[in-house]
C-alpha cells in the first residue's frame, strides 16, 4: 500500500513539474497507514511541505479502492479554493492513467450559498423583506434593486445556483432575496425539491472521490442530527488548529432583543400571541442593558430567568398556533416564521437548563446592542463521540468506523501533541487510539531566521506601549529598511504603534494599520513596497502569506494570552483548576503558544526567505512557562543580543532582492483566472476611512440609497453591517441627512 501511494504521489507532484519532498512522502505514507489501520492521525506539517497532496493522494486511492468518498474539511475559503481550483484538477490530470478512473471531486456548502428556485419562482410571496420583480424596480431602490434584478436574472440561467459563480457578486441583503437557510427550507415538502440546486449538488457529491467542505458545515453534519454529507469513512481536517474554535462557534446560541422583535414580526400573520414577544424584547433589553458584560458566574438572575421562561413558554404556544390548518402544507413565509420562533424557544430552553458545561454571558455588540450567549465550556467529549466515533452507538456505525486525519503547521505545542489532543477529546479515560507525527519542514529555520527577545524592555502593562518599546520598534524598523509586519495583541496597541511610527519615521516609510483598508488591499500594498510596514492584530497573525523580501521582520508586542475576562477561557481555566489541573497552562498558555506559532510562521514562507522574529515581551525567556512557548515555535536561532539583530537586519536590507507582489483576488475568480465582465477594483476601492472602517464606492451608494428611501439610522447600520456611530459619521461627511427614527 505505501509503495502504491508513494508512486501515485510522485506522479501527482511530477504532473506539475515538481519532485516529492521527504516530509511529504512520510506524511502520505502515514495517512495511508492510518486509513488502513483505522487509527486516527495528527500530522504537523510545516509550511512548504506540500501537505495537501500528501493527504489527497491516499484519500483518492482509498475512495477508488472502496467506493466510499473521503471528506476534506478546511477552516478558510482560501484553502477550499486552492484544493478545488488547483490541487484536485492537477492531481486528476496526473493520476488519470494511474488509477481506475479519473479522480473526481466536489465542494459541498451550506444551503445559504445556493439560489432557492422556489423562492425565485414566488414561493415566499409574503416574506418581510419582499422580492423585487424584474421590470418593477422602483428607482429609489437604487443599487439594491438593481442587484436583486441581476441576481434573479442570473438565477434563471445558472446551472449550479452557487453564489461563488455570480461575478461580480452582490450584497448580502440582495442575496437573501433568492436564498433560504437550512431552518427556513421546506425540505421534502418543497414543490420544487426535484429541481433544488442544493439537493442536486449533494446527490452529485455521493459519487465523487473527494468532497471538500468547511469546519462549520462538517460540525453541523456531526452535531445537529441533520446529516448533510454523504456517508464516509475517511475525514481529513486541514487547518486543524482552528477546529475547536469553529466547532464551539457552531454550537453557540444567542438571544437578542432585535432577534425577538424580528421573530414577532414574522409570526404576526399566523398567531395571536405575537405581541407577547414584542413585550419580551423590551423586557430583555432593559435587563441586559443593566447587566455587566461577562459571564453570569452566579447563575441566571431571577429577573432574567423570568424573561427566559416566558420566552420559552410563549415560543411553545406560538409554534402550536402557527401550524397550518389540517391538510394544508407549510408555505415559505410560514416556514420562515416557524424557524425564527423555534430558535427562540430552543435557545431560551437551553439557557434555563443551566447545564454544568454550558457558559452563559452578556456581551455588547456595536450594531445589535446587548447579546445573551450560551456556549459549551468544552467540546472535547462531543467531538470524541460525534467526530472520532468513540462511544458511538450501532446506529452511528459510519461515525464509529471512520478514520480522522488532522493536519496543520501548528499542532505540536510545547514539544508534544498533548495540549491540542486534549482539546479535541483525544486524551483521558476512554479516548480513542491515535498517533502523532511531525514531518518537519523543508525550511532550515536555524539558518533562515533569528528569534530575538528584547530582554531589556519592561514587562508589558495595561497602560499601552511603554516608551522604551516604541523606541525598540523604531530601531528595528529602521534597521530592516521597512519590510516589517507588526503583530499586536490588541487593536489599541496596533493603532498606538502606528500613530507613533508615523510621527517618528517621517516620510521615509509608509505605515499601514489594520482597519484602515480591507485586509486584502493592505497585504497587497505591503507586499509590493519594501518601505511599507503593516501593523495589525488577530487576522494578520494567521492570514498573511507574503514570501520574499517585503517581510524580513515580524514584530510581536506581547505574549497573546486570552483576555482575563473572556467568558469561555476563564470558565475552562477554573474548571480545570477545580479538578486539580493547571488551568493556566492548559488554557492560557496553550492559546498563547498556538497564536505565537502562527504569528512567527509569517516570517519564512519559502526556501530562500531570511529575517527576524522580534518578541518585545521578556516573559518569553524569563517566565516559568517560557520553555513551553519556545518549544512551540519554529526552531529559529535564538538571541537576546540587540546589536547583533540590528546588524543582521541592516545586512538583509542591503542585499534584499526585489519584492514579490501578491495576486489581486479582487480581479480574479475562484479559479484564479481573470473574470470576464469583472469591474475590477472600482466598486471595492476605498473612498474614505471613518472610525477605523473603510468605505467603498458601493458602501457610499448603498448609504445614499438607504437615505433616499427614508431608512432610519438603526436600519442603515444593520444593512451596512456597521455601527450606528460610524454610519452617522460617514453620512455627515457625505452631506446626507439620516432620520433617527423610521
Amino acid at each position: 500500500m505505501s509503495s502504491s501511494v508513494e508512486s501515485l504521489l510522485a506522479a501527482a507532484v511530477g504532473g506539475v513539474g515538481g519532485t516529492t519532498r521527504p516530509g511529504q512522502v512520510e506524511m502520505a505514507t502515514a495517512v495511508a497507514r492510518a486509513i488502513d489501520t483505522e487509527e486516527h492521525l495528527l500530522v504537523q506539517a510545516g509550511t512548504g511541505t506540500g501537505k495537501s497532496l500528501a493527504y489527497l493522494v491516499p484519500a483518492v486511492e482509498h475512495a477508488q479502492r472502496t467506493g466510499r468518498p473521503a471528506v476534506v474539511a478546511t477552516a478558510t475559503l482560501a484553502l477550499q479554493a486552492q484544493i478545488v481550483d488547483r490541487d484536485m484538477p492537477r492531481l486528476a490530470d496526473s493520476l488519470a492513467g494511474q488509477v481506475k478512473r479519473r479522480p473526481t471531486y466536489a465542494i459541498v456548502k451550506g444551503r445559504r450559498n445556493y439560489v432557492c428556485k422556489h423562492k425565485v419562482e414566488g414561493g415566499f410571496p409574503d416574506e418581510d423583506e419582499g422580492m423585487f420583480d424584474i421590470g418593477e424596480v422602483d428607482a429609489a431602490a437604487g443599487r439594491l434593486g438593481k442587484e436583486v434584478v441581476r441576481v434573479r436574472e442570473w438565477a434563471a440561467e445558472t446551472e449550479s445556483g452557487d453564489r461563488d459563480e455570480l461575478v461580480p457578486g452582490v450584497s448580502e441583503k440582495a442575496w437573501r432575496q433568492v436564498s433560504v437557510s437550512a431552518q427556513e427550507c421546506l425540505g421534502s415538502k418543497c414543490p420544487m425539491v426535484a429541481e433544488c440546486f442544493v439537493e442536486r449538488s449533494r446527490e452529485a457529491a455521493k459519487d465523487v472521490d473527494i468532497i471538500v467542505t468547511n469546519h462549520s458545515f462538517m460540525a453541523i453534519d456531526a452535531f445537529e442530527g441533520r446529516p448533510m454529507l454523504p456517508e464516509h469513512d475517511v475525514l481529513v481536517i486541514d487547518e486543524a488548529h482552528e477546529l475547536v474554535d469553529r466547532v464551539t462557534s457552531t454550537v453557540t446560541d444567542e438571544l437578542t432583543p432585535g432577534g425577538i422583535r424580528a421573530a414577532a414580526k414574522r409570526a404576526r400573520k399566523y398567531a395571536e400571541s405575537d405581541d407577547a414577544l414584542d413585550d419580551l424584547a423590551g423586557d430583555l433589553e432593559a435587563v441586559l442593558e443593566q447587566a455587566p458584560e461577562g459571564r453570569l458566574t452566579a447563575g441566571i438572575p431571577d429577573s432574567l430567568a423570568s424573561i427566559l421562561g416566558r420566552c420559552r413558554d410563549v415560543g411553545r404556544t406560538l409554534l402550536t398556533q402557527m401550524k397550518p390548518p389540517k391538510g394544508e402544507n407549510v408555505d415559505g413565509p410560514r416556514q420562515i416564521a416557524l424557524a425564527a420562533v423555534d430558535e427562540l424557544h430552543e435557545t431560551a430552553g437551553r439557557m434555563l437548563e443551566e447545564h454544568e458545561l454550558d457558559v452563559i454571558w452578556v456581551s455588547r455588540d456595536t450594531r445589535r446592542g446587548p447579546v445573551l450567549r450560551v456556549a459549551p465550556m468544552s467540546v472535547a467529549m462531543r467531538m470524541r463521540e460525534r467526530i472520532f466515533g468513540c462511544g458511538a452507538t450501532d446506529e452511528d456505525e459510519s461515525v464509529r468506523d471512520r478514520t480522522v486525519i488532522l493536519t496543520s503547521a501548528t499542532l505540536e505545542l510545547g514539544g508534544t501533541f498533548d495540549a491540542v489532543a486534549g482539546t479535541l477529546g483525544l486524551r483521558g479515560p476512554g479516548s480513542p487510539e491515535w498517533t502523532g507525527l511531525d514531518v518537519g519542514s523543508p525550511f532550515d529555520y536555524s539558518q533562515q531566521g533569528i528569534a530575538y527577545v528584547a530582554e531589556h524592555l519592561p514587562a508589558p502593562g495595561r497602560d499601552g506601549l511603554a516608551p522604551q518599546t516604541l523606541d525598540e520598534i523604531e530601531a528595528l524598523v529602521r534597521a530592516a529598511g521597512g519590510r516589517t509586519l507588526g503583530l499586536f495583541s490588541s487593536m489599541r496597541a496596533a493603532r498606538e504603534a502606528s500613530e507613533a511610527m508615523r510621527e517618528r519615521l517621517d516620510e521615509e516609510f509608509t505605515v499601514r494599520c489594520q482597519g484602515e483598508e480591507t485586509i486584502g488591499t493592505l497585504v497587497r500594498d505591503f507586499a509590493r513596497d519594501p518601505k511599507t510596514i503593516l501593523f495589525g492584530t488577530l487576522t494578520l497573525w494567521q492570514g498573511v502569506d507574503v514570501p520574499g523580501s517585503a517581510c524580513q521582520l515580524v514584530l510581536i508586542d506581547r505574549i497573546p494570552f486570552p483576555r482575563p475576562d473572556d467568558p469561555l477561557s476563564s470558565a475552562r481555566t477554573q474548571e480545570i483548576a477545580r479538578r486539580g489541573g493547571n488551568g493556566f497552562m492548559a488554557v492560557s498558555a496553550t492559546h498563547a503558544a498556538l497564536r505565537l506559532a502562527q504569528g512567527a510562521g509569517r516570517l519564512i514562507r519559502k526556501g530562500d526567505d531570511r529575517g527576524v522574529v522580534a518578541f518585545l515581551d521578556n516573559r518569553m525567556i524569563k517566565a516559568r512557562y517560557a520553555g513551553f512557548l519556545q518549544r512551540s515555535l519554529p526552531p529559529f536561532w535564538p538571541t537576546t543580543d540587540r546589536e547583533l539583530v540590528l546588524g543582521a537586519l541592516r545586512r538583509l536590507d542591503q542585499i534584499a532582492p526585489e519584492v514579490q507582489a501578491v495576486a489581486d483576488p479582487a480581479k480574479r475568480g475562484m479559479t484564479g483566472q481573470p473574470v470576464a465582465g469583472d469591474p475590477g477594483p472600482a466598486d471595492g476601492a476605498r473612498t474614505a476611512v471613518t472610525q477605523g472602517e473603510g468605505w467603498s464606492t458601493q458602501d457610499d451608494d448603498e448609504l445614499r440609497d438607504g437615505v433616499d428611501l427614508g431608512l432610519p439610522l438603526a436600519e442603515l447600520a444593520v444593512s451596512l453591517a456597521r455601527g450606528e456611530s460610524a454610519v452617522a459619521a460617514r453620512a455627515k461627511a457625505l452631506g446626507l441627512a439620516v432620520p433617527s427614527r423610521g
